[in-house]
Order: C-alpha cells, then sequence, then structure tokens
C-alpha cells in the first residue's frame, strides 16, 4: 500500500491540474486532413488559440519550446557557456520584467488570448508526462509580449553585434572576426506578390505568399472561431496567430525590410566618483544600471534614455536605440488577422508597431497595396543614419513616428502588380513604382537583387494571370544573375587549352535551372568562390546593391581570379565525385533524416534531387543547399517554407506547399509526405471552408 500512495497522490494531482483545462479543451476541436494540417475550430478566439498552441505541440513541441527559450535569453542553460554572449544582448535588447507589467495591464480580451495560449501548451504537457521539456516545464501568459511581430531573429540593433557586446561586458577578450555569411544564405529572402483584378483572367485579386526561412520554421495551421476568427497560413513556432496568411477578405505577405528601425549612438562618457555619466545637450546625466544574471555570473549593465550601451568603439561607448519588444506590436500582429478590407487593414497598418517587414496585400475588392516597413521613426532627414551618430545632441534623437501614408507605399498601381523580393521598393510596381527621391534615405536603404529584377522582368511581359499562372511566374527557374557573370569568365576559359570544355558547357547553358544541368552545378559552385571576392560598395545609408556590385565585378574584375576559381571548382568535384561532370540534380538533395537543431544528413540514406538553388542568382523558388558535416552531397536547409497562391473570388480558392511535412516527429506519416511535390514545385489544394475540410478529415479530436 505504501508503494501505491505515491502513485495515487500523483495521479489526483494530475487531475486536479488538468480540471481548469478540460472544460476549454471540450469547447475546441482539431480536424486533421490527409496532410496532417490541423483545423482547429473554437467557440472563441480564446478557445481557438488554446486549440491552436496545443496543435502546435503536437507537432512540434521542442521547436516551440527553443523559440522561447531564445527570447528568455537562457540558450546557455541548454546550449552551454558559448550561447552567453547571445543570452546578455537578448536580455539587454528585451526585458522580461516589462513583458510581466505589460500582461498585468493588458486589457480583458488579451489577458484571455495570453491565458489560452499558456493553457493549450501546459495541458499538451500535462496529457503528454512522455514528453521531456529541456528547459521551460510551465509557460506563462506573459511569454508571447517578449517578441514583437513573429519574424526570425526580429532583433534590432543598429549594426551592433553580439561580439562587440560580450566584449564590452567582459564574457570574451577579444571580438571574433565577423564573417560575412555564405554568400548563398546571405542573398536570401522572401517573396510577395499581389496581382489586381486588369491583370487576372477571372477579375478577382490573386496573392502569393513565398517566405524563404529556415526550413521546418513555420507551420501551416487554420484557426476558425465563432467570434469572427477565420485564418489560414503559416504561423511561427510558438505564436497564437497567423504570421502570413489570409482570410475571407484579404491576405498579407512579409518581406524582410532594410529599413531603419534601430540606431547607434557615439555617447561621450565620464566617471563622477564611480557614477557612469554621459553628456547630453551640456548636462551631465547618470547612466541608469541594471544587474542582469547568467547562470553564475551577475553582469552591471548600463542604460541610457536612448537604450542599452552595447558597445565601445574607439574609446567611446555605443548606445542603441531600437524596439524589439511591445504589447502594441502582438496587439497589430493578432488584429490583423482579423481585418475585414482595405481600410480595415490600414487602420490596424496605422499602428505601426511592425519593426522588421514589408507588407504585401490583396483583397476581395480587388485592392493591392505594399508598405517598405511600417514602424519608421522620424529623424533629420540630410544625416547619414547608417552611421553611428554623435549622442550628445538631443536633435539626434527620434522625432516620433512618420505616418502610414508618410512611409514609402503603392496602392492599387496602374501596372497592376505588386511584387517585392526583399529589395528597393523603387521597383515593387514597375513603371507604377513609388520615386526614390519622394522620400528620405532612412525609409528604404535596400539596394536591388536579381530576384528583384527577375520579378520585374516577368510581370512586365506576361499577359493575364490565373492561379496557376501566378504559381508558374512564382517558380521561374532563370538564375539571372549568371546572364551578368559568366560571359567574361566564358570568354577567358575559352583561350585556356584546358578549359575549353567546360567553357562550351557553360556558354551553351540557357540559365534555366534543372536537375540535369551540369553547367548550373558548375556555375554555382563557381560563383559561391567568386562571391566573398566582389567589392560590396555601401550606399543608401550603409546597405550594398547586390545587382550593381555584380555588374561592376563582371566588367572589370580579374580574370585570373575567375579561371582560378573554376580551376578549384573542378578539382573538388573531381575530388567528391571522381569527375568535374556532376549534374545539378546528383549534387543538390532533399533530405529529412532527424529532427532537431544539429543538421544530420547522410549520402548513404534516401534523398530527393531538387533542380532549384539559392534565390541569390536570381531564381524566384530558393532552395539554400550545402555541404552538411562534410557531406559530398548539399541538402537543403532554408528557403521556401510555406507556400501558397490565393485567389479572392466570392469564394476562396487557394494552393499550398510545405517543406517536407506539417510533422516534427520522423515517425509521423506527415514528416516528409510533401517532399516530393515540394521538390517539384507542385502545390495541393487548401481546405478553407468546413465543408471542404470535412470531406478530407483524417482524425477529429478535442485536445
Amino acid at each position: 500500500m505504501k508503494k501505491l500512495f505515491p502513485l495515487i497522490l500523483l495521479l489526483l494531482t494530475h487531475l486536479t491540474h488538468a480540471k481548469p483545462y478540460e472544460a476549454q479543451a471540450k469547447r475546441v476541436t482539431i480536424h486533421r486532413d490527409q496532410w496532417g494540417i490541423p483545423h482547429i475550430y473554437g467557440k472563441t478566439d480564446a478557445d481557438a488559440v488554446f486549440g491552436l498552441m496545443y496543435a502546435q505541440c503536437e507537432d512540434d513541441f521542442a521547436r516551440v519550446e527553443l523559440n522561447y527559450i531564445e527570447k528568455l535569453g537562457r540558450m546557455s542553460e541548454v546550449k552551454g557557456e558559448k550561447e552567453l554572449a547571445f543570452d546578455l544582448y537578448i536580455k539587454l535588447l528585451i526585458d522580461e520584467t516589462e513583458a510581466k507589467e505589460e500582461y498585468k495591464t493588458s486589457p480583458l480580451w488579451l489577458k484571455k488570448l495570453l491565458h489560452a495560449y499558456a493553457d493549450g501548451i501546459n495541458y499538451y504537457l500535462l496529457k503528454h508526462p512522455e514528453v521531456k521539456p529541456r528547459l521551460i516545464t510551465h509557460f506563462e501568459p506573459w511569454f508571447p509580449l517578449l517578441w514583437t511581430d513573429g519574424s526570425i531573429g526580429a532583433i534590432s540593433t543598429g549594426d551592433v553585434t553580439e561580439q562587440e557586446t560580450a566584449l564590452f561586458y567582459g564574457l570574451t577578450k577579444q571580438v571574433a572576426s565577423v564573417k560575412y555569411q555564405n554568400p548563398d544564405e546571405k542573398l536570401t529572402g522572401s517573396n510577395g506578390f499581389a496581382v489586381g483584378p486588369s491583370l487576372s483572367t477571372s477579375g478577382h485579386s490573386l496573392f502569393y505568399i513565398n517566405p524563404h526561412v529556415t526550413f521546418y520554421f513555420r507551420p501551416e495551421v487554420h484557426v476558425v472561431s465563432e467570434e469572427g476568427l477565420s485564418v489560414y497560413g503559416a504561423v511561427t513556432w510558438g505564436q497564437f496567430f497567423i504570421y502570413q496568411g489570409f482570410n475571407p477578405y484579404n491576405g498579407w505577405m512579409h518581406t524582410s525590410s532594410e529599413v531603419d528601425v534601430a540606431d547607434a549612438y557615439v555617447e561621450t562618457t565620464r566617471d563622477n566618483q564611480g557614477t557612469m555619466e554621459y553628456l547630453l545637450d551640456g548636462k551631465w546625466i547618470p547612466f541608469k544600471t541594471k544587474w542582469i544574471t547568467l547562470g553564475s555570473r551577475k553582469i552591471k549593465t548600463y542604460f541610457n534614455h536612448r537604450g542599452p550601451i552595447l558597445a565601445v568603439r574607439n574609446g567611446h561607448w555605443i548606445s542603441v536605440r531600437s524596439y524589439n519588444r511591445a504589447r502594441k506590436s502582438l496587439i497589430q500582429s493578432w488584429l490583423r488577422t482579423k481585418t475585414t478590407g482595405f481600410d480595415s487593414f490600414k487602420q490596424v497598418m496605422e499602428m505601426r508597431a511592425n519593426t522588421s517587414n514589408n507588407t504585401v496585400y490583396a483583397d476581395n475588392k480587388g485592392n493591392i497595396a505594399y508598405w517598405h516597413g511600417n514602424y519608421v521613426p522620424r529623424r533629420e532627414g540630410a544625416q547619414d543614419w547608417g552611421v553611428p551618430q554623435d549622442g550628445s545632441s538631443s536633435k539626434n534623437d527620434w522625432h516620433g513616428l512618420h505616418k502610414l501614408d508618410e512611409i514609402v507605399h503603392s496602392y492599387n498601381p496602374a501596372s497592376g502588380w505588386i511584387q517585392n523580393c526583399n529589395s528597393t521598393p523603387f521597383t515593387v510596381s514597375g513603371v507604377s513604382s513609388p520615386k526614390r527621391s519622394d522620400y528620405p534615405v532612412y525609409m528604404a536603404p535596400d539596394g536591388e537583387n536579381f530576384r528583384d529584377r527577375n520579378a520585374v522582368r516577368l510581370f512586365s511581359q506576361t499577359g493575364k494571370l490565373d492561379l496557376a499562372g501566378l504559381i508558374g511566374l512564382g517558380y521561374d527557374r532563370r538564375l539571372m544573375a549568371f546572364e551578368v557573370l559568366l560571359p567574361p569568365l566564358v570568354e577567358a576559359a575559352g583561350k585556356e587549352a584546358d578549359l575549353q570544355e567546360v567553357a562550351q558547357i557553360l556558354k551553351d547553358w540557357d540559365f534555366n535551372a534543372s536537375t540535369t544541368s551540369i553547367a548550373q552545378t558548375i556555375a554555382i559552385r563557381w560563383g559561391l568562390k567568386i562571391m566573398p571576392k566582389i567589392p560590396k560598395a555601401m550606399q543608401f545609408g550603409g546597405e550594398t546593391d547586390v545587382v550593381q556590385n555584380i555588374e561592376q565585378y563582371a566588367e572589370s574584375g580579374s580574370k585570373v581570379e575567375m579561371l582560378q576559381a573554376l580551376r578549384d571548382v573542378m578539382a573538388d568535384l573531381k575530388k567528391d565525385f571522381g569527375t568535374w561532370r556532376v549534374s545539378w540534380g546528383e549534387l543538390n538533395r532533399f533530405q529529412r533524416v532527424s529532427n532537431g537543431e544539429v543538421l544530420q544528413m547522410d549520402d548513404d540514406k534516401p534523398s530527393i534531387p531538387v533542380p532549384f538553388s539559392s534565390s541569390a542568382w536570381g531564381q524566384l523558388p530558393s532552395y539554400t543547399s550545402r555541404s552538411i558535416q562534410g557531406s559530398k552531397k548539399w541538402y537543403g536547409v532554408n528557403g521556401n517554407s510555406f507556400i501558397a497562391a490565393v485567389e479572392f473570388g466570392p469564394k476562396i480558392k487557394a494552393y499550398s506547399l510545405l517543406a517536407g511535412g506539417q510533422s516534427g516527429d520522423p515517425t509521423s506519416p506527415h514528416f516528409f509526405d510533401q517532399g516530393q511535390m515540394y521538390s517539384e514545385g507542385k502545390f495541393k489544394d487548401i481546405y478553407f471552408y468546413k465543408s471542404d475540410v470535412m470531406k478530407h478529415v483524417v482524425s477529429s479530436y478535442h485536445p
């Protein structure tokens, strides 16, 4: 009997804790279709959020938890001391004390959603004792207030790096060299397209959602309540709102933005008898201090009226003004999902709390629109805001925010189309695009890339489009960068006896991606060796124009350098494959053999050939691949993730595709059931209406 007592006590505790959740769980039904996509129906919005979080945990609790471990600044607790610098960086930029206070003062409707978020996850953990969290055993309702808008790494730092911060606060003795990212990843991003009635065969607006992110970062979900919520799209693991998607009235797609939303300041400081002070308009003001705990360490940190001190450069402390966490951002992200048309959407956008994204829009009334950024601080326009400012003058502080219609935007352009591919806003609508001269530089420092150039080419040449035509455009395989890069190489290689065969192969290539192309393999591997050597001229407030840089290199770059890179590529291929004549599909593969943070790929296990490449080369569908843990073949790691094409007619008509599959469980049938479709760009039907959902239900249950 003594042995049974602890078990009985545990059971009673489990039942007691479960009771508050069970009533809400009964008000939620989750329907899973043949792809494992959850269609979540709740009586109230809070019920729907409860079900959404439960479903996310079913699909991949580990990713839900990891996103909050990161935002809490606790990565070092699960990954070791190498993450201390990142944790400090996060804690300086995202204050959990502020999040807790905002939770306490939140309106009742928001508190209901926040509690539903926490309850959905905690109920899942209660129902699944076999799931062992790495760190967080109980989720709190204030956790979602740590994020801004749900995008990946949406942290603005005025270009101050975490290495600089670690050096300033004594976590390291020297700054590691900040390496330029793999150019195949540096230039990836997202695509958003909107087609107005004048360019649509049906006379209805068409919409294309195409984020380029780390694979498996966002699942596909459908959330409905009896309080007017009816939304479909991609949700970031751990967030309770659809990040990119559509409802019966309109759709929204975000692309990463280079709009200046954070600035660094060079502070003039002094030590006044043990108190650090900074100079502002001739007056010395004490810094605020805060002790931050990282494991066994306690670090004294400094803040002024602008924000945290993050670095020291040339003997001067550097402060950063930014906007990395706010309840207003979360509210805007939620309200966006319940908008009912252009005026309604603009009203939500006028909250101006989205710091990291551009927005492409379309609706069922034929409106299409684009906003370059959303949260745009007002500044002295004549200055170069791409460099740190003089912190001793308040004239360099922000002066409120620009109104929505003051930022770079395009409403119903005469061209009939909008595209953005993480590029300048001054090409979004072809000849109908906004004019650079009408805006201060800090509003749009973005340069041009080859995806942008390719999209403009395609939309400028196309006739009227239906959904199939829009998907075809979105999957255009032309690698435009090589139209510029390859001619000087081909000309030089054609004069070398040992390179004439490869020169002819490159010369004959039509620049379109395919699994059978040897030229594509040579070109991309050569491009990866050349890209780090191309000078990156900064302009437009500290950004770089990729197209301009490549054009200048093609014209004046060293032919010796180009030829040596080509010979190196051929030698590398021969070493790994026994020949340099390797087709792209033989090299470029799609495989998902495990679920975890450490990528595990295996050349000896089955994989799927993929024709697509990184969008760095101008191809619209992105598939960034690389050698994983010394593999000879390259495997996809980011690019096209959730993709959707939508027609806003009297009824929604839509198709979608997800990288690999919905579930993170390797034993699930939905772990890789979309792999072949993904590699071919073949979309599946979206079931948006309940009558269609019920025709394709495989399982239905309450959480």
